[in-house]
């Protein structure tokens, strides 16, 4: 629908796969590992931009050389504070306590590469979290586990239900993809 060329996801992510179906883009994952670290002075809307390039960086020589290369990495904002995805039960709860009653920002960098073509930007959705009981964020984390997702939660799970009460910004760049904006960068660079 989108492009005739093979797009390649540079990500493992669940949620991304669902979202880029969801917009009826054919695609496959090709993931080379790579660290999630960045240099230091970097803006904090550049840090998931900086890990995106790289996580495509990484999957380049795996791909034709006019393939559609999609990477992207989410990172949660409490003030200045980048909170990442929770080493462990207790950071997790630590993390939803220091969220709860709170707003933060949810960033997710996205760069697109095609040959030497590249786009690359940042989505910020603000979240507010309702005050959160300690038996809330603990029934979260016994219960949907959510140690591999930055700031110890998934929007579209259990917690986002009835912990989240105010959104501002894209609903999908907090899943981990501002899929809209995907499609039109797409759109964008096959002109179709």
């Amino acid at each position: 629908m989108y492009t005739n060329k093979p797009v390649i996801l540079a990500s493992q992510s669940p949620r991304r796969k669902q979202l880029l179906e969801q917009a009826g883009i054919p695609f496959e994952v090709k993931v080379v590992a790579t660290e999630e670290i960045y240099p230091p002075g970097l803006d904090i809307p550049e840090i998931p931009v900086y890990i995106a390039r790289e996580k495509a960086a990484a999957v380049r020589s795996l791909c034709a050389p006019d393939d559609i290369i999609i990477a992207a990495d989410t990172v949660v904002v409490l003030g200045e504070t980048i909170i990442g995805k929770p080493k462990n039960r207790e950071d997790a709860i630590a993390i939803l306590s220091r969220l709860s009653g709170r707003e933060h920002q949810v960033i997710t960098g996205v760069v697109i590469q095609q040959g030497d073509q590249e786009t690359a930007f940042s989505k910020i959705t603000s979240v507010h979290f309702k005050p959160l009981t300690p038996e809330q964020i603990t029934y979260y984390v016994d219960h949907f586990e959510p140690f591999d997702k930055a700031g110890a939660y998934a929007i579209q799970e259990w917690i986002g239900a009835v912990g989240i009460d105010s959104i501002n910004g894209c609903f999908y760049n907090v899943m981990g993809l501002p899929v809209s904006r995907v499609v039109e960068e797409l759109l964008a660079l096959t002109g179709s």
